[in-house]
């Protein structure tokens, strides 16, 4: 049936037992009984209903961001000694997805996010997560503003190398300067591995993650940068120090004050045990909030 015939019965179905008229070039004469007018006015009702609804499912913004914490705006002691101060901590971000899984899904079990809502940012993207004041509010990556409301729960990004910029063929680039004693050091620490995380729901004083129709809601990525170089108000013996190489080793690279080297010249310069804990603690950088995540 056309449309035109649809509204020379919805017509009928009212009391215009006939209806006569021109509709887009077609004309003619209806007469059916009344209860196959009803049936196929209700039928049409239907349709149309459920075509309306194609286009009205609630939707709200959802906006991705990656936060350094404290230890990267503030500056922080390393277990070792060394004061530290950030620069510029660059990371190169791609493949980021929000999912909204149920069951929740849970990183320890080591395997891929299962959910039937999923919302990417297209592209990668290189962040500074050190820019603005000690106060600075996590860094917006991107948003999406047609996400489908409900709870996203999990989330996945991969560090890759950078293409350009100040990253340009490294995923991670920590840039700052180190002081202990009357000794000060300005560093570069490159990193050309490449990880991927996968993560649950952010753990934090706040609940994430969950868009309402016409509002904003935000996931994020949360980077611990204690776990390379521990932290001096821990206790010697907590999992952050016992697993975190430090600045020493880093130190003992510099020529004429300064450090600038990668991840193949740490290899060759520093003792095999320190080279080894490193490689070892870098995936273990990627959180939510204090929520794990499994690093691929």
């Amino acid at each position: 049936m056309g449309w035109a015939e649809f509204f020379l019965l919805f017509f009928n179905a009212i009391g215009c037992k006939y209806i006569d008229m021109p509709l887009w070039g077609w004309k003619g004469r209806v007469h059916m009984k009344k209860s196959m007018v009803a049936l196929a006015v209700a039928a049409s009702l239907v349709i149309v209903i459920l075509l309306a609804g194609c286009g009205s499912e609630a939707v709200g913004t959802l906006q991705f961001k990656a936060n350094g914490e404290d230890f990267v705006r503030q500056g922080f002691v390393s277990k070792d000694g060394w004061s530290i101060n950030f620069d510029h901590i660059y990371v190169n971000l791609a493949d980021v997805t929000a999912y909204q899984t149920d069951p929740p899904y849970d990183p320890h079990d080591a395997g891929e996010i299962e959910a039937d809502v999923e919302v990417e940012l297209d592209g990668s993207y290189t962040v500074d997560l050190a820019e603005g004041g000690e106060d600075a509010e996590p860094i917006l990556v991107g948003q999406v503003v047609d996400a489908e409301v409900g709870h996203y729960n999990a989330i996945s990004w991969e560090m890759v190398r950078a293409t350009s910029g100040p990253a340009a063929g490294y995923s991670l680039v920590i840039m700052g300067a180190a002081v202990k004693g009357n000794q000060t050091i300005d560093f570069t620490i490159n990193i050309e591995e490449e990880y991927g995380y996968a993560c649950g729901e952010y753990v934090g004083d706040e609940r994430k993650g969950i868009v309402e129709e016409g509002e904003t809601a935000d996931v994020e990525m949360t980077f611990h940068f204690d776990h390379v170089f521990g932290d001096v108000e821990a206790p010697m013996d907590d999992h952050i120090n016992v697993g975190a190489i430090g600045f020493d080793p880093f130190a003992a690279t510099a020529e004429n004050g300064r450090v600038d080297i990668d991840l193949a010249g740490l290899q060759a310069e520093i003792a095999a045990n320190d080279y080894q804990t490193l490689v070892e603690t870098l995936p273990t950088l990627g959180h939510v909030g204090e929520g794990h995540c499994h690093c691929y």
